[in-house]
């Protein structure tokens, strides 16, 4: 991904969440014109600064990166179906039950 679509993107859930850039800049522990700089493509944040921001917009990575990488949800998907296509039809049965109360649970 390069610096200007990653500072679009940056931009673009900034402005979705509300945030001026001198609020998302506190939040991250960063300074306005850095990132400024970083949504109009001019800097790359190192990746702490960008887990930083991230966070403080709390967005997953994959939201500003999903162009360039797939979703963490398809490995969990189907790390999920692997596990359960070893099971027998009783025991998925079970399980999705299991899972139906720990969901009702949260």
């Amino acid at each position: 991904m390069d610096k200007v679509e990653l500072g679009k993107k940056i931009k673009e859930a900034r402005i979705g969440k509300g945030y001026t850039q001198e609020v998302l800049a506190e939040k991250a522990g960063i300074g306005p014109i850095y990132l400024g700089e970083i949504e109009r493509g001019l800097k790359m944040p190192s990746l702490k600064v960008f887990i930083k921001i991230v966070e403080s917009l709390d967005i997953s990575a994959d939201y500003i990166l999903r162009d360039e990488l797939p979703s963490g949800k398809d490995y969990v998907f189907d790390e999920l179906t692997e596990k359960l296509s070893e099971l027998t039809p009783k025991q998925r049965k079970a399980a999705a039950a299991i899972l139906d109360a720990f969901i009702a649970t949260l």
